[in-house]
């Protein structure tokens, strides 16, 4: 990205620049799919940006749910935030270990509950490491600080609301898997899920939006991309995935376009691929 946005993506000069800010609270949100065999809170406790706190994005999730890090009721944000240290009046930067992945995903989380003082370092980790900044092991100083929230139900679908925006196509349905995945060439990596993707739905795969450092394109590229897709951009966008994290890395692209009539299906693949009512697409969109 060639600004700072701290309502969507800051740089590492950025925050290099604000690290020892009073109100400045950064957090690790490294989570990775099983098969890359990668403990995020186990890297955390050896090396993480000064200061960081570590987001269990798997902790701070709706455990009444079967599905997977779904989002939390408002009342369990709040009280795991709160033991963080963050609250009301905190700008917020995420990382995580991959560049841009599952902080994304934490985000987002903020963005339902009402939080806006709050972006994702481009980049993350990798980058801030290969620039040679600091990192340490040591715990953060944590002062309670209380949080106001205000869900904004608009910024997450079901799957009844993603059905039936499939069937009217009022929303434009996007998917950030990887193409194998979506055109259903290849068996989902979560078993007893049907392979394919929405009827209607648009793929867009979430790398093909980051540079090979794994910042943000820019926001020309970005929606030439969407638009390369297929994506009609004149209508509101429901972004999807495999279980909720990477279809964040699309509402956050988005966002940094000025785009801001977007939503989440919270279930994505891992609900839509398991729901026996709900039909499912093969091949190109």
């Amino acid at each position: 990205m060639a600004y700072d946005d701290p309502k969507t993506l800051v740089s590492t000069e950025w925050l290099a620049a604000h690290l020892k800010d009073p109100d400045l609270r950064i957090l690790d949100a490294s989570w990775y799919m099983p098969a890359e065999a990668r403990d995020g809170q186990a890297e955390f406790d050896k090396a993480h940006i000064p200061g960081a706190r570590f987001f269990d994005i798997d902790d701070v999730s709706d455990n009444r749910s079967d599905l997977p890090h779904m989002a939390p009721p408002v009342e369990k944000f709040m009280s795991r935030l709160r033991a963080m240290g963050v609250g009301d009046g905190h700008q917020v930067v995420v990382y995580d270990g991959a560049g841009i992945f599952s902080a994304a995903r934490v985000w987002w989380l903020f963005k339902l509950m009402g939080q806006d003082n709050v972006a994702v370092l481009d980049g993350g980790l990798p980058k801030w490491q290969a620039e040679g900044r600091p990192v340490d092991d040591l715990p953060p100083v944590i002062r309670d600080r209380h949080m106001t929230v205000r869900r904004r139900p608009e910024m997450v679908k079901d799957v009844t609301q993603v059905s039936s925006a499939a069937k009217l196509g009022d929303y434009v349905i996007v998917d950030a898997r990887a193409p194998e995945r979506f055109r259903g060439d290849v068996p989902e990596p979560r078993e007893g899920l049907r392979a394919g993707h929405i009827p209607g739905s648009r793929n867009v795969f979430f790398k093909s939006l980051l540079n090979g450092d794994q910042t943000m394109k820019s926001p020309a590229e970005i929606t030439a991309i969407f638009e390369a897709a297929g994506v009609d951009l004149s209508k509101p966008v429901i972004t999807s995935c495999g279980s909720g994290v990477t279809a964040a890395v699309l509402s956050l692209a988005l966002e940094a376009t000025g785009k801001t009539d977007h939503s989440l299906y919270d279930g994505s693949w891992t609900e839509w691929g398991a729901f026996p009512t709900v039909p499912v697409a093969t091949g190109e969109a």
